[in-house]
């Protein structure tokens, strides 16, 4: 059973940068789109970045032009580059790996930015 695992997640101050990785334990085939989406206290699991088997890539608008999804097959690797950070992106924030037939998610992890 392949898995995923998180990393990258802490307390930020707000203006500040963080880098969240997610790495798939073996190779999953037939990937249609690597996705990243968070989940604020109390609040619904939002979609935040995708990135697309040909590279296309589309984001929140909230978080447009400040974060940046990217991908290494080589490694079975996610990133989600986080500039200028804000209070409002403090979160969960959960990779998916969307493939035929299964979808794949990370266990979370932790983003606090403090203002």
């Amino acid at each position: 059973q392949v898995q995923l695992v998180e990393s990258g997640g802490g307390l930020v101050q707000a203006g500040g940068s963080l880098t969240l990785s997610c790495a798939a334990s073996g190779p999953i085939v037939n990937i249609n789109a690597l996705r990243w989406y968070r989940q604020a206290p109390q609040g619904q699991r939002e979609l935040v970045a995708t990135i697309s088997s040909d590279g296309t890539t589309n984001y929140a608008d909230s978080v447009k032009g400040r974060f940046t999804i990217s991908r290494d097959d080589a490694k079975n690797t996610v990133y989600l580059q986080m500039n200028s950070l804000k209070s409002d992106d403090t979160a969960v924030y959960y990779c998916n790996f969307l493939a035929n037939p299964s979808s794949y998610w990370g266990q979370g992890t932790q983003v606090t930015v403090s203002s």
